[in-house]
């Protein structure tokens, strides 16, 4: 019994110090680890930044003073924590070689959340698909086309493409090209499709909508309407002006040529 005693002395008597010490470090480390979380998130929220880049924030910066901490107690009990680093950084270098897809999705999902090239709710165009932007995450985006399809984006594969923001802009320009015959009078046309366009309250004044011959084309004069829009009116407004244009010329004798075909035919003699 008493060599137990003595043993169990000499245990506490040189252990116990380093025992309380790495306890000591230990709770500190995860209280300086909360602190560290709490502020992270509100310099991120003053800056407005999405909340799922706060929360990964915030825990990637508490587990990162964790992970520091328990280095510490381990040093206080004089084991070499050299060796433990050398081990994290090799599996932290196979496990980013085995998921570098992941990881590029990732690190792209979070350029995305911070750079904002688009928001949810924008119609965009990139990675070869086009709809509107319904959710961002941090490996993928959800798409959701004009017809209702659901699609699912990888995140480096849109940012690493030309992405073509429809919404990005408040107001976007309406092209037209209305075609007319060549016996028909251009300064008819002009004064017909201006008066559309005066009477149609979308359609902005500023920039003022521009009406000119582009082209004379082997069948008709071009003309070339381009007013501008509120981004959310753009295709409302197009659907509308063709078919004004479409009725107003017709009722004002202003002719809209269409491609024919004439075919000769050869009689035999006799």
């Amino acid at each position: 019994m008493q060599p137990a005693l003595d043993q169990l002395t000499i245990f506490i008597t040189t252990y116990g110090l380093q025992i309380i010490g790495a306890i000591i470090i230990l709770i500190l480390g995860r209280i300086a680890a909360g602190i560290g979380r709490s502020i992270c998130r509100r310099v991120l929220e003053k800056t407005k930044t999405d909340t799922a880049i706060i929360s990964f924030v915030g825990s990637l910066a508490y587990v990162i003073i964790l992970v520091f901490a328990v280095l510490a107690a381990l040093a206080k009990f004089g084991i070499q924590t050299t060796s433990f680093v050398a081990v994290l950084g090799a599996a932290g270098f196979a496990i980013g070689f085995a998921l570098q897809g992941s990881l590029a999705n990732f690190a792209a999902g979070v350029l995305i959340l911070v750079l904002r090239p688009f928001r949810v709710g924008d119609y965009i165009e990139g990675a070869g698909v086009a709809g509107t932007v319904k959710d961002i995450e941090l490996f993928t985006t959800i798409i959701s086309t004009v017809d209702n399809v659901k699609i699912i984006v990888p995140n480096g594969k849109l940012f690493g493409d030309v992405i073509k923001n429809v919404s990005g802009y408040d107001t976007r320009r309406v092209d037209l090209v209305i075609g007319i015959g060549y016996g028909s009078s251009i300064q008819k046309a002009y004064e017909v499709v201006k008066k559309i366009l005066d009477d149609d309250e979308r359609v902005l004044s500023d920039p003022a909508p521009q009406i000119a011959v582009s082209e004379l084309a082997d069948s008709s004069v071009n003309l070339v309407v381009r007013p501008w829009v509120k981004s959310g009116d753009y295709w409302d407004t197009k659907f509308d002006l063709t078919r004004k244009i479409k009725e107003a010329f017709d009722e004002n004798g202003i002719e809209i040529p269409f491609p024919q075909v004439v075919m000769h035919s050869a009689q035999a003699d006799g």
